[in-house]
């Protein structure tokens, strides 16, 4: 018999059936009415036995079980001495709900463990399992997954995929039948693989169609899972990828899931993907005030560290705007390369022979915050740390260790390596007047193990949240980006203890226009660090206008990374103009709901409109060369439909997008229209050139 408990943020419903071996999803969707007969509903839904299976139809809980007949992936696999216990059907004890907290708690006797089970649904579905062992003998667990079940009709999904620079790359397959598999050893979120994935009922786009998804809130392995059983049933599953032997309960012991956090939208991807942005939003530690426009260092010195020059870089950096002063790779140990020094957190008295702060003074003085970068989870083995302790390395002994970028893991597990990284972080934000710290993570854990010679990357990634949540705890007012060669550390676990993740090592405007379109469906603009970078990329070798990487670099946490004192005076004009524009309109970039457009493939038009749809700006980019001598109409759907708005081209200084003799005659005086009529029709763009853009102010009259 079922017994039903009802979620409901109103636009978005859940009802689970807590009568489960594990409880189970059987509405996830549109709010099903306070008249809602659920008992009938579950009447209506009941399926029928097909021939050649079995007697009972086993449910899809959060964790399935192939104890039940379920014959999918189960939630939970492991198993004691001798391969017992591996298959285990847990039988409902307790269930409440408290501020809006469903906790629901199983056992299964015979295989002595114990399941919680907890969901909340707020802004986004959130659901965590924690498995325990109740036995007096060791379990060894080999993986627990949150499974969510889709609509039947649901028959797409879309994935993401990337590499070193080119991360977020969507991938949209029909989903018939079958099943897609997504796994990540990286030992971190990883560039390549992304732990998001969507599915939705066929043709959905950005603003129609029912779509669902969801991410797998972890720093480290992850694996994602959708299904289409023979039967038709659908379901999405995510977790933690666990290496063999990674995670062994001794008796008494438990282990948590990483938060599988899920959102649902009737009406396209642009409204779901609003559901990641408002969790993160509604986090206590999320930024409370105005992004500050920053210079990052690299690929203005690279290693060259010379005092005299970063400060001229600085007094540069200050006559344009800029607001915080970011010291990246390079000012430590014997680092004045990528080959050796890692590890040797004190700062170099070669390179700084009177220390960091003459250099700290001089940026602060100009009314700048200052930042720094570090990489404390890496160690060179040419380094004096490594030297003194090789113990310390996350490998594995009897074999030759995978090298990464000439470093390996320093292996944070280890109390004493932990007690080391903590104390000289400590003493250098302690010591200095330290704002901000870019904090990387340049390689992937390859072959890496524990003291005790078991796979490392799990206590690893428990290990990083710790070190940071201590220096959190000891400096509050320090804030942290997170950056793994760019983007592959970009996950909402990470960003409970981070104000800014490092979108890509590209600042190719070109490619991050697709990158930063992928990163929104999970990440909100003020979270994502956006630069303006050379003339000529440092990552690809194009070329690209200012005016080009400008209005992309605007949709982000914005940076410049660029050796501002080698400027001409029109790129310093220029430059400091476009600052002071992303200065009078990020309140609105960086608190807007952010919405994205259809249009063929060789544009990108997104932008974000204020919470009560008053204002808005759209950027429409030509990425490369079309069919068409002429852009399709923008349709800008979204805003209030009865309302008038005034649309006037917001113009980027020293702007060059032009390539046709008479543009729309809108551009020069803007147009008003109803929010209906732009949702219908929308408004000529005019005619680019590619890898150009315009940008549009949209304003609620009356």
């Amino acid at each position: 018999m079922s017994e039903l408990v009802r979620l409901g943020d109103g636009g978005t419903e859940v009802v689970i059936d807590v009568a489960t071996g594990a409880p189970t999803i059987v509405h996830w969707g549109a709010p099903l009415g306070a008249g809602a007969e659920l008992s009938t509903l579950m009447s209506a839904l009941s399926r029928p036995v097909v021939p050649g299976g079995v007697d009972t139809i086993a449910p899809i809980p959060v964790v399935p079980e192939y104890g039940s007949g379920f014959t999918g992936r189960p939630g939970l696999t492991g198993r004691r001495a001798q391969g017992r216990a591996w298959a285990p059907r847990f039988v409902p004890v307790d269930h409440h709900l408290s501020d809006g907290t469903l906790t629901v708690d199983s056992v299964d006797e015979t295989a002595g463990l114990a399941l919680r089970v907890t969901i909340v649904l707020d802004d986004v579905l959130r659901v965590r399992a924690t498995v325990e062992n109740t036995a007096d003998r060791r379990y060894s667990l080999d993986g627990l997954t949150i499974t969510l079940p889709l609509a039947e009709q649901a028959g797409e999904l879309l994935s993401f995929q990337g590499r070193w620079s080119r991360e977020f790359q969507s991938v949209r397959r029909e989903w018939s039948s079958g099943s897609i598999l997504i796994e990540n050893r990286r030992g971190r979120t990883s560039h390549e693989y992304p732990s998001l994935l969507f599915g939705g009922h066929r043709g959905f786009d950005e603003w129609q169609g029912e779509v669902w998804g969801a991410h797998v809130a972890w720093s480290g392995n992850h694996t994602m899972f959708a299904e289409r059983l023979p039967d038709g049933r659908r379901y999405l599953q995510g977790g933690e990828l666990l290496h063999p032997g990674e995670v062994v309960l001794d008796p008494g012991e438990s282990y948590t899931t990483p938060e599988l956090v899920a959102v649902h939208s009737s009406t396209g991807l642009t409204d779901a993907t609003q559901g990641f942005h408002r969790s993160l939003r509604a986090r206590p530690t999320h930024p409370a005030t105005l992004r500050p426009v920053l210079l990052n260092t690299w690929e203005a010195v690279y290693f060259d560290h010379d005092t005299d020059k970063l400060k001229a870089l600085a007094d540069a950096a200050a006559d344009l705007g800029i607001e915080r002063f970011v010291l990246d790779d390079g000012w430590f140990g014997s680092r004045r390369d990528d080959t050796k020094g890692l590890g040797d957190w004190w700062v170099s008295d070669n390179v700084y022979p009177d220390g960091l702060k003459p250099l700290i003074s001089h940026v602060t003085s100009l009314g700048m915050e200052f930042g720094i970068w570090v990489e404390p989870e890496m160690v060179n083995p040419d380094s004096d740390v490594f030297r003194a302790h090789p113990d310390w390395a996350l490998i594995t002994q009897g074999y030759e260790p995978v090298l990464g970028r000439q470093q390996l893991v320093l292996d944070l597990g280890n109390p004493e390596a932990f007690e080391f990284i903590l104390g000289h972080l400590d003493a250098l934000l302690r010591d200095h007047d330290i704002s901000y710290v870019k904090w990387d993570m340049n390689r992937d854990h390859i072959h890496g193990s524990n003291q005790a010679g078991a796979a490392g990357t799990h206590g690893q990634t428990l290990a990083l949240y710790r070190l940071l949540d201590e220096l959190r705890d000891r400096h509050p007012d320090v804030e942290i980006e997170s950056c793994a060669s760019g983007g592959g550390r970009i996950d909402h676990e990470i960003l409970w203890r981070t104000e800014r993740v490092w979108t890509s090592d590209c600042n190719d405007a070109l490619e991050r226009q697709t990158i930063q379109r992928g990163a929104s469906m999970l990440i909100p603009p003020e979270l994502m660090g956006a630069h303006i970078g050379p003339t000529r990329s440092h990552t690809t070798g194009r070329t690209q206008t200012l005016s080009f990487r400008a209005a992309t670099a605007l949709f982000g946490h914005l940076g410049v990374e660029w050796n501002v004192t080698k400027l001409t005076d029109e790129e310093r004009i220029a430059l400091r103009a476009v600052i002071a524009m992303h200065k009078e309109h990020r309140e609105l970039l960086h608190s807007g709901d952010v919405v994205r457009f259809d249009t063929d493939p060789a544009y990108n038009a997104h932008g974000v409109y204020a919470p009560d749809r008053s204002k808005g700006i759209v950027s429409f980019a030509q990425l490369t060369s079309a069919p068409s001598q002429t852009p399709p109409p923008l349709r800008l759907p979204g805003l209030d439909p009865d309302a008038r708005y005034r649309v006037v081209h917001l113009a980027i200084p020293f702007e060059t997008w032009g390539a046709a003799r008479v543009q729309p005659a809108w551009l020069h005086d803007g147009v008003d229209l109803t929010g209906r009529q732009l949702a219908a029709h929308g408004v000529q763009p005019p005619t680019l050139h590619p890898e150009s853009a315009v940008l549009f102010e949209l304003t609620r009259l009356g």
